[in-house]
């Protein structure tokens, strides 16, 4: 089995620079990661759907499940949790600048700067070691968090609308945020019942942050 630990190791010195230079590190944007992580996020994706597609039963599986399935197997927390495994915040910290690397923690262990990372590494080690090796790795590494989309997958939007709807009530979303570059951009999402704001979340995807919005209600309906 192909680990993605070993691709990563096998990169030439320019191609792994590359994958460990935050943007704010660089006088050029195009000497960080942001560019690589943009050709690994469809990788990523094309290599989870690759796996999955065959496996998974038509009849029980259609498309908008396994949309939701790869939604949750690839999602910023997904990502985040693999570059922990693959002990990527580490990296991170020793290719930093002398000058910012104390004060570089706080930033390289948000889900954005972890999930941006680890697609940079697929996309590094596509274009290095090519598809085929690369996407085995990748369905290595995410194994446990495709196992989890598949036992357990979660949709706290429907939870909530279901906890919602015994009240008679619905909920509505609304972005109240937007951070960081177009490439790296980060939402902040809102859900709220009659003008009450119910919780607060946020994703690399507008989808993702209803989520983390939906989640919190749910947890804060469920505890009340």
């Amino acid at each position: 089995m192909m680990l993605l630990a070993d691709l990563l190791d096998e990169l030439p010195e320019d191609l792994e620079r590359q994958v460990f230079t935050h943007a704010s590190w660089s006088e050029r944007r195009s000497d960080s990661y942001a560019r690589l992580a943009f050709l690994g996020d469809s990788v990523l994706g094309l290599a989870v759907t690759a796996y999955l597609y065959p496996r998974l039963e038509a009849e029980r599986f259609g498309a908008g499940r396994l949309t939701k399935i790869r939604a949750q197997a690839v999602s910023g927390v997904s990502c985040r949790a693999v570059a922990v495994r693959l002990a990527l915040p580490e990296r991170l910290r020793e290719a930093a600048p002398p000058g910012v690397r104390e004060n570089a923690t706080a930033l390289l262990e948000t889900e954005r700067v972890l999930a941006s990372v680890i697609e940079a590494v697929i996309g590094a080690c596509y274009l290095h070691a090519g598809y085929e090796r690369t996407a085995e790795a990748v369905v290595e590494a995410f194994a446990p968090e495709i196992e989890q989309a598949l036992e357990h997958p979660v949709d706290f939007k429907s939870a909530l609308q279901e906890l919602l709807a015994r009240r008679g009530a619905e909920v509505s979303y609304e972005v109240t945020g937007e951070q960081g570059p177009p490439h790296e951009r980060t939402y902040v999402v809102v859900a709220r019942v009659d003008g009450e704001q119910l919780g607060s979340g946020s994703g690399r995807s507008k989808k993702h942050a209803e989520q983390e919005a939906a989640r919190v209600a749910v947890e804060g309906l469920e505890a009340g």
